[in-house]
């Protein structure tokens, strides 16, 4: 059961990542990545501190927002900025990416809380 709650949370959490980049197709700065891991973020905090049902927390946490969440396209999109001397770019994603989504897990945890 535990397998098939992460699936279909995977399943979820891939198809609307797909969406949202979409949605928000590439421009010369990585938009849709910023906006699934800080809306990932907001999501899990509000999952983790508001829920305490193991099957919801794995569907949402381990299955959508893993799926939802790309760590791996940020990077190689920060690299990528960075190797193309976009060196402004580069730091700003990485810098927003860790500030935006701390901000949106703090939101959450202050709504939830």
């Amino acid at each position: 059961m535990e397998v098939l709650l992460i699936s279909i949370g995977g399943a979820l959490g891939a198809v609307l990542r797909y969406a949202v980049g979409q949605l928000l197709r590439e421009t010369s700065f990585p938009w849709a990545t910023l906006v699934v891991n800080a809306l990932g973020s907001f999501v899990l905090s509000a999952v983790v501190f508001g829920v305490s049902r193991t099957d919801v927390l794995l569907l949402v946490s381990v299955g959508f927002c893993g799926a939802f969440t790309t760590f791996s396209s940020f990077s190689f999109q920060t690299v990528n900025l960075w190797e193309r001397d976009e060196h402004k770019r580069a730091v700003l994603n990485a810098v927003g990416n860790l500030f935006v989504s701390l901000g949106a897990f703090a939101s959450a945890w202050l709504l939830v809380t």
